[in-house]
């Protein structure tokens, strides 16, 4: 986008004279950018930005800490992305496991983990399987490898979840959602195209400075229309037939299945299983795990915050009992959750 573009959005949001607007960042990501940005501040006073579910970190339940941490305790070794290790389980965190002396590792990809598991032939070694379909490809070509070498001590634990039930869970909790370009880069844009049939207005967005400013300004123009909308704002990247090879490979190795959403709850079908062909590599039939049902600490509110019910600053714990050294939610670890995003930046900022 040229200069003179760059201006334009920025002018166009300078001078929007329209009604109260609500728009969700359904990408943590976005949550992070716009604040470090500085585009909140380019906003006018009727349009607010609310956080939303698109934290795969920050939607995963209690219980799957609990299940990683339970693996943990039982002689398995844990690989995971980082950002879960200090993530409160119910009674601890996987970062207080490992000070116990379980062993787990933090690795980059889920490549990576497999990598682990040959070297260490006489580990058990499990991968923390979260994430929406931005990251699933990965790991299920993790799997397919797995499997096809007949490596038998690589497992997951999955928590892997889908947008488009998600996006059917928010109805009505925002005007415009702002949606998260990588997922979209996978799955296309026919699901929010569809969503326009039914009410829903949306924007794809890219990450950099221009991009989110011509997408802000893309929804105020299109808001003061008065019909529902789509507009692909992430084209160099978002291609409305997604990525065919990663949609297959996800369809050969996982399914859907019913998942819980801290905040959402438990959304039909919009969580991803293992396959009955890879069973031997689902971490919970291996080890025969019972059972787990976590317990959030009663204060967090991060659920409220990643349906948009609320800011972080209206949970009574943030930057008090709740900060980045003794965090009490995920929303509040994760590089992408929307409490780490205000307490680093300093809240609402205009």
């Amino acid at each position: 986008m040229s200069e003179n573009a760059t201006k334009t959005a920025a002018q166009i949001l300078a001078s929007y004279d329209g009604p109260h607007l609500r728009i969700m960042e359904v990408c943590g990501t976005h949550t992070h950018e716009n604040f470090r940005l500085g585009i909140r501040k380019l906003l006018p006073e009727q349009v607010d930005l609310i956080s939303g579910p698109g934290c795969p970190v920050c939607v995963t339940p209690v219980g799957f800490i609990d299940e990683a941490i339970w693996l943990a305790e039982h002689d398995v070794t844990i690989t995971t992305f980082g950002d879960l290790v200090r993530v409160p389980g119910t009674t601890k965190s996987l970062a207080a496991a490992r000070a116990e002396g379980a062993r787990v590792q933090v690795v980059y990809t889920p490549l990576d983990a497999l990598a682990y598991a040959r070297e260490h032939a006489d580990e058990q070694v499990c991968f923390l399987s979260v994430g929406f379909e931005t990251t699933v490809p990965a790991a299920c070509l993790a799997a397919e490898q797995a499997h096809a070498e007949g490596i038998e001590n690589f497992s997951l634990l999955v928590a892997n979840k889908t947008m488009p039930q998600a996006y059917a869970a928010l109805k009505g909790s925002a005007d415009v959602f702002l949606y998260p370009g990588h997922v979209h880069a996978i799955t296309g844009t026919k699901l929010c195209e569809d969503l326009v049939e039914q009410g829903v207005s949306g924007v794809l967005a890219g990450f950099t400075a221009k991009e989110l400013l011509t997408a802000m300004a893309v929804a105020l123009a299109k808001a003061q229309q008065g019909e529902p909308f789509f507009v692909n704002a992430y084209p160099r990247v978002v291609k409305p037939e997604g990525t065919p090879a990663a949609v297959a490979l996800i369809e050969r190795v996982m399914e859907p299945c019913d998942s819980e959403w801290r905040g959402l709850g438990n959304i039909p079908q919009s969580g991803l299983a293992l396959r009955d062909t890879y069973a031997d590599l689902d971490a919970r039939k291996k080890f025969g795990m019972p059972k787990i049902v976590g317990k959030a600490n009663p204060g967090c509110r991060c659920g409220d915050v990643l349906r948009g019910d609320i800011t972080p600053r209206d949970c009574p714990l943030f930057g008090k009992v709740c900060t980045p050294l003794s965090p009490v939610g995920a929303c509040m670890v994760s590089g992408e959750g929307a409490c780490s995003a205000y307490y680093q930046y300093g809240g609402e900022l205009r």
